[in-house]
């Protein structure tokens, strides 16, 4: 299997994360996918090879173009007006506040944030732009007849809305390569998001849509970020209606749940028989995770990617989660071997 990997993801190094009331140096962190290509290069899973570049136009297909301009400018912006630190949102327009896009930076910040915890640095926006063209490239694979491939991105991109960033996401890099598949001929694509966290951005942008299916496995919204998106009831709106499906699961969910949930997502691509499928490939629902309450162990990986070459798709593995930096190389290669080795 071709893994599609740029070394540009370093350029995002964010020193600070609100977790805790305290600000710590983020789960999210480069090394997560120092550990992963050295996993893949030690199985010799595949070729590992740099991104082809796509310009501006995908990510516009998805995202808000005020959005983009936003990301695009945010942090020169923000030392501009003579902040010290790192970019974090500290307001927002909250129930009974008008949900007006202020003109300063700070107030910027919160309109297009969806949690705290997320900083803007010098390099993000460099960052943020190679993940996308890394899974663009890995969609461009499925559309000349590859059966599978992985894009490691980094920043990851599910929590990323249409006009919002957040839980570690800028540009959600798997809706961009979906949008990107059905703009270059195929009818209808499924995403299924296996990260512990619910892919709310990703439900945003499809919601009403019914070209693109979109199923979620995931921590219950009561107790799980990000808390507000994610329950079994939002299964989509107007011609969406149907096209989403939501599985939460309660915290302490071992793998035999776990996998009965996937067979249930499976049945329901199946039934709607798209050209290629997008995984939303996070491994935190391993047992040791930080910041999840799933579970699964490392052998459950495997089985996990065969479970999903039983569905006999194109299949693009677009990485998300996963937080426990030591297992993260394993988990991760185990899922594509065994999708590999089915």
């Amino acid at each position: 299997m071709e893994t599609i990997y740029s070394e540009n993801h370093n350029l995002r190094d964010a020193q600070t994360e609100l977790y805790g009331g305290q600000l710590v140096y983020p789960f999210e962190r480069p090394s997560r996918l120092d550990y992963i290509h050295a996993r893949l290069t030690e199985v010799g899973l595949g070729p590992i090879t740099a991104p082809d570049t796509f310009g501006m136009e995908p990510i516009l297909a998805v995202h808000d173009a005020e959005y983009v301009d936003f990301l695009q400018t945010a942090w020169d912006r923000w030392q501009a007006a003579g902040f010290q630190g790192e970019a974090i949102a500290s307001t927002w327009p909250a129930r009974r506040m008008v949900q007006a896009r202020p003109s300063g930076i700070d107030g910027q910040l919160g309109y297009y944030a969806l949690a705290a915890e997320t900083s803007i640095t010098q390099g993000t926006w460099r960052a943020a732009l190679s993940s996308v063209h890394v899974a663009l490239t890995g969609a461009e694979r499925l559309r000349t007849g590859t059966r599978g491939c992985f894009a490691l991105c980094r920043p990851p991109g599910h929590h990323a809305a249409k006009d919002l960033y957040g839980g570690y996401c800028f540009f959600n890099n798997a809706a961009i390569a979906a949008q990107h598949l059905r703009d270059t001929g195929m009818a209808r694509v499924a995403i299924l998001d296996v990260d512990f966290h619910h892919g709310n951005g990703t439900q945003d942008i499809f919601y009403d849509r019914a070209d693109v299916l979109f199923i979620s496995l995931h921590g219950t919204p009561e107790e799980a970020f990000p808390y507000f998106l994610g329950y079994a009831n939002e299964t989509g709106s107007g011609a969406g209606e149907g096209f989403t499906l939501n599985l939460p699961m309660p915290r302490g969910t071992g793998f035999e749940v776990w996998r009965t949930a996937l067979a249930t997502a499976l049945a329901r691509i199946a039934d709607y028989a798209p050209e290629a499928l997008i995984v939303s490939l996070g491994v935190d629902t391993f047992e040791t995770d930080p910041i999840s309450f799933f579970k699964l162990k490392s052998p459950d990986f495997i089985t996990m990617g065969a479970d999903i070459a039983e569905a006999g798709l194109p299949t693009l593995f677009v990485m998300e989660g996963g937080y426990d930096i030591a297992e993260i190389g394993i988990n991760t290669v185990n899922v594509l071997e065994g999708f590999q080795g089915h």
